[in-house]
């Protein structure tokens, strides 16, 4: 008779293996579907973590071209390795699929390579290569298939993952195009189209709002952009994509604006769509289930991750909230505690963004525009890294911190930062909030000198008084 298992996971991106190695470590017998040959979903495969590696080598390309010489290094004009340079992100890819690997075997989670797929209550399937299928018996069932490439919406787009590539594509290409043209101007698109910036290509960035970062702080939106306005890559904002496709040169995109006006035309050697995401439910036989999706596809569930069928579960890109790695992991855990009969949570109001360009920006919390529109009375405090000896120091001046708290009680609400290092400062804002701490707290809270996170406590003290150096 085949095993039992407590729980059956459909997915090993992080929510689906974070998911599966909390509940292993809870006493509970796990297996995991993957349909790819490497565990890690997109995030470790062809998202996050390779991305990451090709951001910091352009970086560090930059910096020896731009940086060194003001720092007294003088070192000849660094030339591109693009091989060497894909060769790095590649291994990067490889040590972290394979840690998730042991971590599996050394919770004793079983594994199945196919395509997973929802019977019903008790009951999932995994389609081999050979194309047999073998069900597998479980109280419970985790759907947690992560997200696709949306593409954009009433346009068709053949994506050849050569020309007209979505991120998969932008993180292998073999040559530097000289012509990049992105079209969104959201997290993935600046990422990407700052690594090709930084190595060479002339960048484009075709977006249909009129900033980029929709969502994210206005004020930061505003100078990052000039920020990356400086280095060089170019903003078509309020512009409607209406046609992308292949030409004898490369490809071409169409646009018009979307306040009326010409259609206009760019060239381009590479087009990046990098329009957003959408959940991965096909094939996952859910209608068949009788599993329940939301208007925009996602999977519906409850406060404790339940579907409409007891005992499937789901969590991550596949159901509501921020497409966030992090936010699919903390789900994991939260559901897996649930699942041993633990309280498993998710405070949804202190999940971090990011975003890994150069300066990177993060943000935690409530932005002025949605306090405004809540009609929260609220304060603000702001401080520019230009202002602060350690960013002096390091040629990081580019860039501000800005705290809004609570009108009344003090109680920080949002925390945005636009600079070097923003992705580890925000964190400081992050567990404070947790803890429903004011920008006093903060403020009053030593800090080592000189480092970049007195920025944070110099906001903080303008929120509730006034900051010191300037």
């Amino acid at each position: 008779m085949a095993k039992a298992y407590d729980v059956v996971v459909i997915g090993s991106g992080p929510g689906g293996y974070v998911c599966a190695v909390k509940a292993a470590q809870l006493g509970l017998t796990v297996a995991v579907i993957e349909k790819r040959t490497t565990f890690g979903g997109t995030c470790l495969n062809i998202g996050c973590i390779p991305s990451k590696a090709l951001l910091h080598a352009s970086e560090v390309f930059a910096e020896a071209g731009h940086k060194f010489d003001a720092l007294g290094v003088e070192i000849a004009a660094p030339k591109l390795n693009l091989e060497k340079m894909m060769a790095h992100k590649d291994a990067t890819v490889k040590s972290n699929v394979d840690g998730v690997q042991f971590l599996f075997k050394k919770n004793k989670i079983d594994t199945f390579n196919g395509t997973g797929k929802v019977i019903g209550a008790g009951k999932a399937a995994v389609t081999g290569e050979d194309g047999k299928e073998t069900e597998i018996e479980a109280k419970n069932i985790v759907i947690a298939t992560g997200s696709d490439v949306a593409g954009i919406p009433g346009v068709d787009v053949a994506f050849d993952e050569t020309v007209i590539v979505s991120s998969t594509g932008a993180i292998a290409l073999p040559k530097v195009p000289e012509h990049l043209v992105v079209v969104g101007g959201g997290v993935i698109g600046l990422e990407l189209g700052s690594v090709w910036a930084r190595l060479g290509a002339k960048v484009t960035v075709v977006e249909f709002l009129d900033t980029i970062l929709g969502g994210m702080d206005g004020e930061v939106a505003k100078q990052f952009q000039r920020m990356l306005a400086k280095q060089g890559m170019t903003f078509k904002l309020g512009a409607k994509v209406t046609g992308v496709a292949k030409d004898k040169k490369g490809a071409k995109v169409i646009f018009e604006p979307v306040k009326g006006g010409a259609a206009e035309t760019l060239e381009a050697d590479v087009v990046l769509v990098a329009t957003g995401r959408k959940p991965y439910t096909e094939g996952l036989g859910l209608e068949k289930a009788g599993v329940v999706l939301d208007e925009r596809g996602r999977v519906e569930i409850n406060s404790h991750f339940q579907t409409s069928i007891p005992g499937i579960y789901a969590l991550g890109d596949v159901v509501r909230g921020p497409m966030l790695a992090h936010k699919a992991e903390d789900e994991g855990v939260a559901l897996a505690e649930i699942l041993a009969g633990q309280a498993g949570h998710v405070n949804y109001d202190v999940i971090p963004g990011v975003v890994y360009t150069s300066p990177e920006v993060a943000s935690v919390g409530k932005t002025e525009e949605e306090l405004k529109k809540a009609g929260v009375a609220y304060k603000v405090g702001k401080f520019p890294f230009s202002a602060n000896g350690r960013a002096r120091a390091m040629l990081a001046t580019d860039g501000f911190a800005k705290v809004l708290a609570d009108a009344e009680s003090d109680r920080v609400l949002g925390v945005h930062i636009v600079g070097f290092g923003a992705g580890e400062l925000i964190h400081e804002a992050a567990v404070l909030m947790e803890f429903g701490g004011s920008s006093e707290d903060l403020g009053r809270t030593c800090h080592a000198h000189p480092t970049m996170s007195e920025t944070v406590k110099e906001a903080a003290l303008a929120t509730f008084g006034k900051p010191i150096h300037i």
